[in-house]
């Protein structure tokens, strides 16, 4: 069975709804307090409905890695999966994408906090104090990472209930004080508006595909991976689209941008090709040929070919939203994954 990491050494500590943790943090940060806002100026009313739409498409890109990861009880995720699918190459660009992904969202996210502190702190959004902040985030999340799984795991565990908690507050508390005249939907905008909010959500909605990297130190992965992945979904869709609801229905002037839509969408462009390597691979693994090489699939996706067809062909779609300058920040980043290859696999390195 093809398992191109050594895992015997890492210990398996995380149950399912760790890994279910570890995905709800990854998705519900920084941008649910910013999302709203830049949401209502691209989509107005139709923002509800737009989130439930990518909610959906959401859960069947989840699905058929559900089906994927499965397959799998190493760590690396889609990594894994497109070095077993397709090889060396493409496995190394997917691995390069997720980590351009992280950084990308990484720095949208800590801008929204820096921001929103800078509210009640000022001098934070500027100057050595600014930079003394962002490094010490930085460095204690390093620090806990480094200290162990188990470690990691309170820790992530504790920060997403301190995100839910608020939020639910939120919700429950705005649903009795929203004006139902507000969520009005007016007319449909227009298809370059839906195209952006479509790349925004797929940030928004974007993390989960973590869930299956530390696949190895986790309890019985090919069976609480596809779990963890499901219930992140389900429960960020719910989260989301009530809290655009009563962003909607309580702030009448809701719309407003700045620097983190571009952030934003620059990482989402990258999260796409990590999602249709994937689903790429979930369909490509379900050839007879891999039977002796890739385990069976301990969940398999209903309805044949479709789920994971469509899942390419929404992302694709999604994908053709973004601006030229995006487009060419995703191919220049790919270009740059292959010059790193190459020169990963150069003869001379091996002399």
């Amino acid at each position: 069975m093809i398992q191109p990491f050594a895992v015997a050494q890492l210990r398996r500590e995380l149950g399912r709804w760790d890994l279910t943790a570890i995905g709800i943090n990854q998705v519900i940060g920084g941008a649910v307090f910013a999302m709203p806002a830049t949401l209502a100026a691209h989509a107005g009313g139709w923002s509800p409905f737009l989130i439930l739409a990518v909610g959906i498409a959401s859960m069947m890109i989840a699905l058929t890695f559900g089906e994927v990861a499965s397959r799998f009880d190493g760590t690396g995720g889609p990594y894994l999966y497109t070095r077993a699918a397709f090889g060396r190459f493409p496995a190394f660009e997917v691995g390069w994408m997720q980590w351009f992904t992280r950084v990308a969202s990484w720095a949208s996210v800590i801008n929204v906090l820096v921001a929103a502190l800078g509210f009640y702190w000022p001098s934070v959004t500027a100057g050595p104090s600014r930079t003394i902040f962002l490094t010490a985030i930085i460095a204690a999340l390093a620090l806990i990472n480094v200290l162990g799984i188990r470690q990691s795991a309170w820790v992530v565990n504790f920060l997403t209930i301190g995100k839910l908690l608020p939020l639910a507050l939120f919700i429950v508390v705005g649903l009795t004080a929203l004006s139902v005249s507000a969520l009005h939907t007016g007319p449909v905008p227009p298809v370059s508006e839906l195209s952006t909010s479509a790349l925004l959500l797929i940030f928004a909605f974007g993390g989960y595909e973590v869930i299956p990297v530390p696949a190895g130190e986790s309890r019985d992965p090919q069976r609480t991976v596809p779990f963890a992945l499901i219930m992140t979904i389900a429960v960020v869709t719910v989260v989301l689209t009530l809290a655009q609801i009563v962003a909607l229905g309580t702030l009448p002037n809701l719309a407003a941008s700045g620097s983190f839509a571009g952030m934003a969408a620059a990482s989402a462009v990258s999260r796409l090709v990590v999602y249709v390597a994937t689903c790429a691979a979930a369909l490509r693994l379900r050839s007879p040929k891999f039977a002796g090489t890739v385990a069976p699939a301990r969940m398999t996706v209903p309805f044949g070919p479709v789920i994971p067809v469509a899942s390419i062909l929404i992302a694709l779609a999604i994908l053709a939203g973004a601006t030229p300058l995006q487009l060419r920040a995703g191919v220049l980043a790919l270009a740059a994954g292959a010059v790193l290859f190459l020169i990963a696999v150069a003869p001379w390195r091996k002399s």
